[in-house]
């Protein structure tokens, strides 16, 4: 069945140019941004086997590094100003988490030390960071 006379057929090649421009847009993307998601201070963390912990909202982390320093986020604190410091963050948060990243130098009892200053802010959970074995 020829109409009108026109023998042009249908091409029937899917065109991947504008497939691979907007995947290599979205590489580039992920490749800048990722080293900005990295977060915190720098410490040797213990490695164990355990599950992800999955939180609604994204928790607060408090880093405690070799030299028994206390970061809040990125920021400096003293551990006598912890529990008033973290009382004041959470008092409007619905969700009352914390995750702990304590280097595997650092002593037991400091850690301890730290956690009962978190508890005793009325943080209802505590959660502590680790890395997977390899």
């Amino acid at each position: 069945m020829n109409y009108g006379g026109n023998n042009r057929r249908l091409m029937s090649d899917i065109n991947v140019t504008p497939f691979v421009d907007v995947m290599l847009v979205l590489l580039i993307i992920f490749m800048v941004t990722v080293p900005m998601m990295m977060q915190g201070v720098e410490v040797n963390l213990p490695k164990t086997t355990t599950k992800n912990i999955k939180t609604r909202e994204d928790p607060l982390i408090l880093t405690i590094n070799k030299k028994k320093e206390i970061f809040l986020e990125r920021h400096l604190i003293k551990l006598e100003g912890l529990e008033k410091k973290l009382t004041k963050i959470f008092e409007n948060r619905k969700e009352k988490e914390i995750l702990l990243r304590a280097d595997k130098d650092v002593p037991y009892g400091f850690v301890i030390k730290v956690v009962a200053k978190v508890k005793g802010s009325g943080i209802d959970k505590l959660g502590m960071v680790t890395e997977p074995l390899d």
